[in-house]
């Protein structure tokens, strides 16, 4: 029988009704990718226009979703030197945000799991189909689901942490910043007590804090995890402005600030854009 005439399983009525389903940012999928040069046109349109619906938006718990480039232009911007993330420090021109519910990042990662199994058995975990290589078409940077720390605001006015990634804003710069000692707590606390309030203002409209967790052991395999990611805060600043216009102000020492902390030392720093959804804009200015 044909799966577009089959009864609808019960399951989709009685799910919903357990569990919390309160309109509040509990997670994140953050997935941080370098697209290889001669399939970069190709591989946007199959993440824009399949995977990241059917592979994301399409599940359960996952509220919102953006996706920002760096181009060129921005990559001069990147550090330090020697990233333990972003290897070479340019790699990952693409990076895909979205929010999960609140107390449903569990539930979200198994049909994750569960719908990503589906996609590469179908072949359309890539976009030439089966039998292609993934890791031919793009490599992972940093990808893990976070859990949610929290926010700093620039001041009331600012839309709250579950309308950011609808908003227009003009920029976004990213940082991966590894616990010392591996206190993750620490570091957190840090940040949005004594760090953050600092950088936040003027066109930095706000900050938020995500503590990654490793993948689970039945992950894709070409899924890369980053070594220690149980030991970092992964900081997401949503700027009003293209990034190189507060650059100077707001993150051009962030390094030297965050290991003056004593808590913490930066991994990586990145700046990007958003994308133009649905076009291929920035494909020709990445390499």
């Amino acid at each position: 029988m044909d799966d577009a005439s089959t009864e609808p399983d019960e399951a989709y009525r009685r799910l919903p009704g357990v569990g919390p389903y309160a309109p509040r940012l509990g997670g994140a999928l953050i997935t941080w990718v370098e697209p290889m040069p001669e399939h970069v046109v190709g591989y946007n349109r199959w993440y824009e226009d399949d995977h990241m619906i059917t592979g994301a938006m399409a599940m359960p718990w996952m509220f919102s979703c953006r996706r920002w480039v760096a181009p060129r232009w921005l990559q001069h911007l990147r550090g330090p030197s020697g990233s333990r993330v972003a290897v070479p420090l340019e790699a990952g021109k693409y990076i895909g945000i979205y929010w999960i519910n609140e107390g449903r990042i569990d539930d979200h990662q198994q049909w994750s799991l569960g719908t990503n199994n589906r996609l590469h058995a179908d072949g359309r975990g890539s976009y030439r189909g089966a039998g292609h290589d993934p890791t031919e078409e793009r490599r992972h940077v940093f990808t893990a689901f976070h859990d949610y720390l929290g926010p700093v605001y620039r001041d009331d006015d600012v839309p709250r942490d579950v309308h950011a990634l609808v908003q227009p804003y003009g920029g976004l710069v990213v940082e991966v910043i590894d616990a010392v000692g591996g206190d993750r707590p620490a570091l957190d606390r840090w940040l949005a007590e004594e760090h953050l309030p600092t950088v936040v203002g003027g066109p930095v409209a706000l900050s938020t804090r995500f503590g990654p967790r490793p993948l689970p052991p039945d992950k894709l395999g070409h899924v890369a995890e980053l070594e220690g990611v149980e030991h970092v805060v992964a900081v997401l600043h949503f700027l009003d402005v293209d990034p190189r216009e507060c650059w100077e102000e707001h993150f051009a020492d962030s390094e030297a600030r965050i290991a003056a902390g004593g808590v913490g030392a930066l991994a990586v720093q990145a700046a990007f854009v958003p994308t133009k959804h649905g076009t291929d804009a920035y494909t020709d200015e990445l390499f």
